[in-house]
């Protein structure tokens, strides 16, 4: 197994920047997920690590060689595609083995490898079937066992949960971190799906038009956002805009807003769902309540979203916990909002 390391690696197609300045030390045995919107230069930067992209700028170490300029095949990497990328007329043995040849194993060890390969993922029961003849799931971990077969230093997850159903994309991500923190082998995941990176990462990279907007755990992103994109993209908040003035936060709707972190001039409150609480469930020392009327209500089975106008501009969603009938606030309800002062508090993007 090996660390990764990327130092200010770059992707330009002529004036388009797909990635730029991406500088990472992935640490040998870690999950790092790489995560953010469609054209953020996640993919991009994954397919610079497997070989399969020419970066512009940077290097990319792998074990502490520079494997910058080396094809995919002479990288010790092993990448799950999207669209898994199976051969639909070669059995699930002979599409592991390919991957194998690929890498010029030696034709007697290959048969055991993929063997091997296979009972990793479960499937050595299935090995004389086509893919047509297998689900998505199984489809995906023949495609993760040929990526493990030939035992790479690195392996390469690009969004390989996407094309599952919501039940089996569970139970997937699942058999993949226990098979990853089984094997301890480091692994970098693209995804768009912040419930995956949440779930599965050790760490997590928020990307946005090309470079890295914030690196940490889940706990360190979601409970300290550096950003009000960050704040956003992983998991769910409010935003209160407006500005400060004597160092205190006045909201664009005329709400004075008690925060521990002061800035100056234009400014953004986030809030999350679950730290805001409702009547008679409020905190009389939290710091910032009002009151406000209640616009819709989102059943989400287990909890309820509440969204609630404070005034003609502000407005909060609340979080709370499904009691069954009973239930709480109706639309067009006047309710009381408390929040927390400790909330994150940035300056406002330009325009």
């Amino acid at each position: 197994m090996a660390g990764v390391k990327l130092q200010g690696l770059s992707k330009h197609y002529g004036d388009f920047q797909a990635a730029e300045d991406v500088t990472l030390d992935i640490v040998d045995g870690e999950f790092l997920v790489l995560l953010g919107p469609s054209g953020c230069g996640k993919t991009t930067t994954l397919r610079m690590i497997a070989g399969f992209i020419e970066p512009t700028t940077g290097t990319v170490t792998i074990g502490g060689a520079d494997v910058t300029r080396l094809p995919p095949w002479k990288r010790s990497t092993g990448l799950v595609f999207q669209n898994y990328a199976l051969f639909p007329h070669m059995t699930v043995a002979q599409n592991v083995a390919f991957g194998l040849e690929m890498h010029k194993v030696p034709k007697a060890e290959i048969g055991s490898k993929v063997a091997t390969a296979l009972d990793l993922v479960q499937l050595g029961h299935l090995a004389d079937r086509y893919p047509r003849q297998m689900s998505g799931g199984q489809q995906q971990r023949v495609a993760l066992a040929r990526a493990l077969a030939f035992q790479p230093d690195v392996l390469l997850l690009d969004e390989p949960l996407s094309n599952l159903d919501a039940k089996l994309r569970h139970e997937v991500r699942h058999q993949i971190r226990s098979l990853q923190q089984r094997l301890g082998i480091t692994t970098v995941m693209v995804t768009h799906d912040q419930e995956e990176a949440l779930t599965m990462a050790d760490r997590m990279v928020v990307m946005k038009d090309g470079r890295i907007q914030q690196l940490g755990t889940q706990r360190e992103l979601y409970d300290d956002p550096t950003s009000e994109f960050v704040a956003s993209f992983v998991g769910r908040s409010s935003f209160i805009k407006g500005r400060f003035s004597g160092g205190r936060f006045v909201s664009h709707g005329g709400l004075a807003v008690e925060t521990e972190r002061r800035l100056t001039g234009e400014a953004v409150v986030a809030l999350r769902p679950e730290r805001i609480h409702l009547g008679a469930d409020a905190a009389s020392d939290a710091g910032n309540t009002y009151r406000g009327r209640v616009e819709s209500i989102s059943y989400l089975g287990s909890s309820i979203d509440v969204e609630v106008k404070l005034n003609e501009i502000d407005s909060v969603i609340a979080q709370v916990v499904n009691k069954g009938r009973d239930s709480g606030a109706s639309v067009g309800d006047e309710v009381s909002v408390t929040f927390p002062r400790d909330v994150p508090v940035f300056a406002a993007s330009p325009a």
